[in-house]
């Protein structure tokens, strides 16, 4: 199946909810108040937020009041104007031509940061370039493990150290062993225990200050993993995440089968984050740069 139509499917839950409120909504009467009060209603409903579902009311106001407009208008209207928003954060990820260019890779336990590293690791090894990984996630033997058993699959090389040991000090170790064999990307994995702001903040930002110490501007790129599933929970995530240690890029996972895709709207709109890449599966193909309008065509239907 195309990631297109993995993209449709997934986000066919959301595009349902809309199309059903839609049609519902819009029955070949002219617009009215009563109406834009229950299309905005159903934007906050596919997790828009309040603030995007505000706007696009008082856009479809100043364009269309009083005119008849039908659910087929109203949809092609909708997935123009999503895309219009969406475009800006629509920026692909960009590898330096410095080796090792070093991502740090956050975001909360759960969200699939581990595989989300390894789709993209089998991306850049088939564009022919090198890669280390660094398990900096010291609290969570599993995590350890997984990112080891994605390693072996891909013969990635995975710099550890010993359970709950310094992460700071492992990422600088694999940060010299990146730059000695001279590898393009040093991917740093990193834990996700939002519970604990504070230990996690101290210890995302020691990791931070010792990579500046190898390369005055390392991380090159700082990616947060959202899981879509989580709707205006990924809202607070972004919030948390951009004041602890700053974010160049998100990468929104599990998009197969949620009925919450607007989130991706509500994010772009409150953050004006770069969105990277979307996720929809399990394989690496599953896992694919950001585009506005395929997104805005699909969570509308």
């Amino acid at each position: 199946m195309s990631f297109w139509k993995k993209l449709k499917s997934g986000l066919s839950k959301t595009s349902q909810n809309l199309t059903q409120g839609i049609v519902s909504v819009f029955t070949h009467k002219k617009l009215d108040e009563a109406t834009l009060d229950a299309f905005e209603d159903l934007l906050i409903q596919a997790d828009m937020g309040v603030k995007v579902a505000a706007e696009f009311r008082e856009s479809l106001k100043k364009q269309r009041m009083h005119q008849e407009i039908s659910e087929q208008e109203i949809k092609e209207w909708l997935a123009a104007e999503i895309a219009k928003s969406l475009e800006p954060v629509a920026v692909p990820l960009n590898i330096l031509n410095h080796a090792p260019h070093v991502i740090l890779m956050i975001g909360v336990n759960g969200v699939g940061k581990t595989t989300t590293i390894a789709k993209m690791s089998q991306q850049w090894v088939n564009e022919g370039r090198s890669v280390l990984w660094a398990a900096c996630d010291t609290f969570r033997s599993a995590a350890v493990e997984q990112l080891q058993v994605w390693g072996g699959r891909l013969n990635i090389d995975v710099c550890t150290t010993k359970p709950n040991g310094d992460a700071a000090g492992l990422a600088f170790d694999a940060y010299q062993q990146a730059k000695n064999k001279q590898v393009d990307i040093l991917c740093i994995d990193t834990a996700g225990r939002l519970q604990n702001k504070k230990h996690l903040m101290e210890e995302l930002e020691k990791i931070v200050r010792v990579l500046k110490k190898a390369d005055a501007n390392a991380p090159h790129t700082v990616l947060l993993v959202l899981d879509a599933t989580t709707g205006q929970n990924a809202v607070e995530q972004v919030k948390t995440f951009q004041e602890m240690i700053g974010i160049h890029g998100l990468v929104v996972t599990k998009l197969d089968g949620t009925a919450r895709g607007g989130v991706v709207v509500a994010l772009s709109k409150q953050f004006n984050i770069p969105i990277v890449a979307l996720g929809v599966g399990e394989s690496a193909d599953d896992l694919r740069p950001f585009k506005a309008e395929d997104f805005a065509a699909a969570l509308v239907g």
